[in-house]
């Protein structure tokens, strides 16, 4: 009977001495056989370590902090089973059991997002209050207050899964949530950028099985879950942040240094190197330490860390928040280890410049890359240069010029050419660090139409933020907080409910049907998602263009003139001459192909010819 006891004590006591274990279980059957499980526990390092069923361990690796190790295991063509790690010190002794899960039927061959889908993105703290029990928790320092802008006001996982009807009614088909991941910031913690621990899901938003079962819902709708990751930065709450298992685990100066946010110097030439590295290892903010990809141990944390959520949440895709501020072979290698995994998997990275070649840079495959030898292996890239013009006011220059109004969109896609791959660019008006496009252009109902109609239209993945196709506005001027503002009826006590037809007013009304309209239209439009495209030079500020395939062609006429125009259908007999007809999607109109056409001020035609 002692001896009994006395072993259920020590069994305690040395389970007490590891606090973490990341991953905390990992698959059988994978690419990525080898994985490197971390160890933390006070003086962990001391001990020798073994483990169970006959696996070999095929690395300890130890830093200058003792309370880490890194072991690492050969999991190739070994089942999935329970394995049990034993910690010994002289004649002290301590056991962890740790899992190998089955994966599910065909992981490896998932099918992420691509030019078929509608990206609806969301601000989950901002959408819907599903589980009011869950507005404050006790493990979490920010507690909700819906009076304060910046503050949390009480979103989260079961609100998204409650409206998932309405998301798909409107006609999207993938859902991309701000990061869920924990955020313990002591304020601002709402937008989920400021990461905790990555591992699990903030019990603001829910948990882990919440988020499970968000990734069931949406398949059992045929839609997809996109994560937003971020491997730049953690948040200074993460609980490594007072015990680093290494020095240069983040960029230090020692300590804090601000980022100079000049990407460009990412591959110019003739960049200093003391610019370069602020770029690459300065903070993002004070608030975000910068994560040192360069680091073996951290580079191998954070891909593993990417595919555990893969298969754990059986995730479709990933969009990565400021991809090209991390370590530019680290995040390469990153991208691949994941792509490798999952070879019909897609990553979107946020690359924000200005310029087509500089934003091409970045993507698979880029012919401008490999001029410096370099791949970044990114599938995906954001067309942030077609939202600039659109974010400039490029629908509020009415009258015809030489380089205002449509032909900066005209000259957008010219350099089309740049990129590898241009059905995989993210294509979108506004996302949530961006001014409103309802605030731009003053809730216009028509320029919102003509925006719209480009976003579904043109090449690429088209995303729409939530609560514009209700006409949701909000400035950046303000701050964050008012281009994120609650979507009405999210919150039990909201009087205005948009995610019904009911509780709609006429002006939410009217915005949303266009958007359902147009978004449902695009679904089955294989000749949108992967047709050619001819464009013609933009004349009296209207834009055509045709995208078409060997058994489909569609026309888009697109006016931002506030005057009525006449348009020559001889013109564009290249792209007519087998057809005489064309059938506005929006309208239900026939158009005759051999007469001219008319087009309002300020209006669009989606012509499907026959």
């Amino acid at each position: 009977m002692k001896k009994t006891l006395f072993f259920l004590l020590i069994t305690t006591i040395s389970f007490a001495q590891i606090d973490k274990i990341e991953p905390p279980f990992w698959y059988s059957d994978m690419n990525l056989s080898e994985v490197q499980i971390m160890f933390y526990g006070k003086n962990i390092a001391q001990n020798e370590v073994s483990v169970s069923n006959g696996l070999v361990i095929k690395g300890v690796q130890k830093t200058e902090n003792p309370n880490y190790v890194f072991v690492t295991l050969d999991t190739k063509n070994v089942a999935a089973q329970e394995l049990v790690f034993t910690f010994k010190n002289k004649n002290k002794s301590f056991t962890q059991n740790y899992s190998l899960k089955a994966r599910r039927e065909n992981s490896r061959f998932r099918k992420g997002y691509d030019s078929s889908d509608l990206i609806y993105l969301i601000m989950p703290d901002r959408f819907a209050n599903g589980n009011p029990n869950n507005d404050s928790t006790k493990e979490t320092s920010e507690k909700a207050d819906r009076t304060k802008i910046d503050g949390r006001h009480g979103g989260d996982i079961e609100g998204i899964i409650k409206n998932l009807d309405y998301i798909k009614d409107l006609g999207a088909t993938a859902v991309w949530p701000t990061p869920l991941c924990e955020d313990n910031d002591d304020k601002g913690s709402y937008h989920g950028y400021g990461q905790s621990d990555v591992y699990k899901i903030d019990s603001r938003f829910g948990s882990n099985e919440d988020y499970l079962r968000l990734s069931s819902e949406l398949h059992q709708r045929g839609m997809k879950n996109i994560m937003d990751y971020v491997t730049n930065h953690w948040g200074y709450k993460h609980w490594m942040m007072n015990d680093l298992p290494t020095y240069d685990w983040i960029h230090q100066f020692p300590g804090y240094g601000q980022t100079n946010y000049r990407m460009t110097t990412q591959f110019d030439t003739n960049a200093s190197a003391v610019d370069t590295k602020l770029c690459m290892d300065g903070w993002f903010v004070k608030s975000m330490p910068d994560l040192n990809q360069s680091n073996p141990l951290v580079l191998k944390y954070l891909t593993q860390n990417a595919i555990w959520w893969i298969e754990y949440a059986d995730l479709d895709g990933f969009r990565v928040d400021t991809y090209s501020y991390c370590d530019k072979e680290g995040i390469s290698k990153w991208t691949k280890a994941i792509t490798d995994e999952y070879p019909y998997f897609n990553i979107a990275g946020e690359v924000w410049f200005n310029s087509q070649a500089h934003i091409a840079y970045w993507q698979k495959d880029s012919k401008i890359a490999a001029i410096q030898n370099y791949n970044t292996n990114l599938p995906t890239v954001m067309d942030f240069t077609l939202q600039g013009a659109i974010n400039g006011g490029v629908f509020n220059e009415d009258k015809p010029n030489w380089n205002t109004g449509m032909i900066k969109i005209y000259e957008n896609f010219t350099n089309d050419f740049l990129y590898p791959n241009i059905n995989n660019i993210l294509v979108f008006a506004e996302n949530h660090d961006t001014d409103r496009f309802n605030n731009i252009y003053k809730n216009d109902f028509q320029k919102y139409q003509i925006a719209m109609t480009l976003i579904a239209t043109v090449r690429g993945i088209p995303q729409i933020y939530y609560g514009s196709e209700i006409g949701m506005a909000g400035s950046k001027s303000l701050g964050d907080g008012d281009i994120r503002h609650d979507f009405p009826g999210g919150w039990k006590d909201d009087t205005n409910n948009a995610f019904t037809n009911a509780g709609r007013n006429d002006d939410q009304q009217k915005f949303h049907d266009f958007s359902s309209k147009l978004f449902n239209w695009r679904k089955t439009k294989t000749v949108i998602h992967t047709g050619k495209t001819t464009h013609y030079t933009p004349e009296n500020n209207v834009y055509v263009y045709f995208r078409y395939n060997d058994s489909e062609s569609v026309m888009v006429v697109i006016n931002n003139n506030s005057e009525k125009q006449t348009l020559k259908t001889n013109r564009f007999k290249e792209n007519t001459s087998n057809y005489t007809t064309g059938t506005d999607a929006l309208t239900g109109k026939s158009i005759d192909l051999k007469k001219d056409i008319e087009i309002e001020g300020k209006s669009v035609l989606i012509l499907e010819l026959k």
